[in-house]
């Protein structure tokens, strides 16, 4: 598979390290949070494989195009729709998580929604490039800062911090009947593999994707969960957990570099994941306004030479985003971020009927200009 396949998949596992993800996986610890991880891997998995095995099987196409051919309008309009303002919603939601974030710990003294508004202002124009260079942006970025999200999860696990006793009393719990919320959190971190509804327009060419893919992709998966999961129990304890609103903001200032020009993990550990949040929520609106542009024809929305259509997409996400921070509380954003990812699994799970329905009409239509 192509490298940019797996930047997709990546960074949006590495995104919601900061999320409500680990949140969620921690609060419920309890109730069946163990056995949830284990099946969320699994249905995650399943998921990039339906999908990239449907995608790879039409190179250079998209969902809209594809639809176009095998559905009709009153059916692939408004499930398009639906997409993009689920796209949105993703991307919004990590926007507001890390807007939390820079007000808790980086600029208390300045307003919250400036704070936003500089997100958006270095985020929305972004989303308007082609999908070829979102993509290159991407891999530039991504490359810069991988090694150092690499260094920081090696030193989080040789931390002399870290305590495996707290990690074996959570893992305990793993006869408990797992909880929904967890499997649909766990799985939301899989759901980079459903971009591809826009970005396999770049993939022009058929990947070789078999098991060994598979198994990667697997790995890294079960890998992302659990460093995501386990790691702030070892250094906080299966108790004290509860009392982090951030797990992973505490756990990353529970490290020191001692050598190194900024002692404290912590300001590292948020620079480099607003970087990551940045592309995740690139990619996310991205992918939402080329729906968007699909559904509404943008380019056909002009006044005196001037394309209006794009003012009313970027209009919208900015005000939007900036209601939805002055309305939600940190507690309210992690209610419906539950929510949010339980209907994102049952919908994409339930995609495999239309994917599977497209594929029969696609192959149809193939083999009968073939026999034409």
């Amino acid at each position: 598979m192509s490298r940019y396949y797996y930047y997709l998949i990546l960074i949006n596992m590495i995104a919601n390290i900061i999320s409500a993800v680990p949140t969620i996986l921690l609060h419920y610890r309890q109730e069946g949070a163990v056995s949830a991880l284990l099946v969320g891997m699994v249905l995650g998995t399943i998921i990039v494989f339906v999908y990239t095995k449907f995608f790879n099987a039409f190179p250079g196409m998209t969902l809209p195009e594809l639809l176009v051919k095998t559905t009709s309008k009153w059916f692939y309009y408004p499930m398009l729709f639906f997409m993009a303002i689920m796209w949105y919603i993703a991307g919004v939601s990590t926007l507001i998580t890390y807007t939390f974030l820079l007000i808790r710990y980086l600029t208390p003294d300045i307003p919250i929604m400036l704070v936003e508004l500089t997100l958006i202002i270095s985020i929305i124009f972004g989303c308007f490039m082609k999908t070829d260079r979102v993509l290159y942006t991407i891999e530039i970025i991504f490359l810069i800062n991988f090694p150092i999200i690499v260094f920081i999860i090696i030193k989080a696990y040789t931390n002399e911090s870290l305590n495996w006793d707290f990690i074996m009393e959570a893992m305990l719990h793993v006869v408990e009947m797992p909880n929904l919320n967890v499997i649909a959190a766990c799985i939301f971190l899989s759901l980079g593999v459903v971009n591809l509804v826009i970005f396999n327009r770049f993939f022009t060419n058929k990947q070789n994707f078999g098991l060994k893919q598979i198994i990667v992709i697997a790995f890294i998966a079960g890998a992302t969960i659990f460093t995501t999961y386990f790691i702030p129990i070892g250094f906080h304890g299966y108790t004290a957990i509860e009392e982090l609103v951030y797990p992973w903001v505490a756990t990353s200032d529970s490290m020191r570099m001692r050598y190194f020009l900024i002692e404290r993990l912590v300001y590292v550990f948020l620079l480099l994941y607003l970087v990551m949040a940045f592309l995740s929520i690139l990619i996310h609106w991205h992918v939402a306004v080329e729906l968007f542009k699909f559904i509404f024809k943008f380019e056909r929305m002009k006044y005196k030479g001037i394309h209006y259509g794009y003012l009313i997409i970027v209009l919208f996400f900015t005000v939007a985003s900036l209601f939805l921070i002055v309305i939600l509380t940190e507690y309210q954003l992690f209610q419906y971020s539950k929510i949010f990812f339980n209907l994102t699994a049952v919908i994409f799970f339930a995609m495999f009927f239309v994917l599977f329905y497209v594929s029969r009409r696609m192959k149809g239509a193939d083999n009968k200009d073939s026999e034409n």
